[in-house]
């Protein structure tokens, strides 16, 4: 599934190359699973196990090709480009990915919900330049933990921020330091979500914003 199972980074390759989107119904049965807990490439979590469900990978030239069993069933094959070199950054420069493992630092026992999902999705829109979300990216899996987490009868069950960003930077397929600009956007997206309409002390609103500030100032320290 495009889940935690298969978190590598990848871009997807447009269905006339060769690539290609599941079904809206098979997305959103990946969707439960990538709330689970990330796992490597080619092995299952353990709900995904006891279903049967099996994503192996299989390296191309350029990419990767992803095939989806259930119960020794073929449901699906797509294909994902690996990511273009990345641009060279300013080593002194706090990325947005940085920003985001910092708040699994800050918050790591907190449940994600809708407001945290909302947010990450937002910052992995600014890291990759993009006005939509990576299918089956960082987001989505935000969103998926943000919905099984709601349904949790016990906290010890639910998806926490540490689970989920800890290794923030190797799930997103991009990067780039954190500017203005991504610190509002990402803001807005986690207080028009929040009950309270507040961006949350120590949530990723702060982390981001905390990062570009000081990416700001060390600008002004150089000129």
């Amino acid at each position: 599934m495009r889940s935690a199972e298969d978190s590598v980074p990848g871009v997807q390759v447009p269905e006339g190359a060769g690539g290609g989107f599941r079904a809206a119904t098979a997305m959103e049965t990946a969707a439960a699973y990538e709330a689970v807990g990330a796992v490597h490439p080619g092995q299952a979590s353990g709900a995904a196990a006891a279903q049967g469900i099996i994503v192996p990978q299989t390296a191309v030239p350029g990419g990767r090709v992803v095939t989806e069993f259930v119960a020794g069933q073929v449901v699906g094959q797509y294909s994902v480009a690996d990511p273009p070199p990345a641009a060279e950054e300013d080593a002194t420069k706090i990325t947005i990915g940085e920003a985001l493992e910092a708040t699994a630092r800050a918050g790591a026992g907190r449940p994600v919900d809708r407001a945290d999902a909302e947010a990450i999705r937002a910052a992995e829109m600014s890291a990759h330049g993009a006005d939509v979300a990576m299918p089956g990216g960082l987001g989505d899996q935000a969103r998926a933990a943000a919905r099984a987490n709601a349904q949790a009868t016990r906290d010890g069950g639910k998806v926490k921020i540490g689970d989920l960003l800890s290794d923030a930077t190797a799930k997103l397929a991009g990067d780039k330091a954190a500017a203005t600009e991504d610190a509002t956007r990402v803001v807005q997206a986690e207080t028009f979500n929040d009950a309270e309409a507040h961006a949350r002390a120590g949530g990723v609103g702060a982390a981001v914003a905390t990062a570009a500030r000081l990416n700001e100032d060390n600008n002004l320290g150089d000129a």
